[in-house]
């Protein structure tokens, strides 16, 4: 994963932490909900490229 690759899915998981709470302090369901698939989002293509890294490298268990 490129260095800006994952500040920019930091910051995602971050924006979609942030917009969640501000729509749950605010009582605004759709704010949530768009904090919470930014949020998901991040991670998910956080994890992604995590798994890809893991397969290039040809693992990193030990056996």
């Amino acid at each position: 994963m490129t260095v800006s690759q994952t500040i920019k899915s930091q910051a995602q998981t971050m924006k979609g932490r942030i917009t969640e709470e501000l729509g749950r302090v605010t009582g605004n369901r759709r704010l949530q909900r768009r904090g919470r698939t930014d949020r998901v989002s991040g991670s998910l293509k956080q994890a992604a490229e995590k798994a890809k890294g893991a397969f290039r490298r040809g693992g990193s268990g030990s056996r």
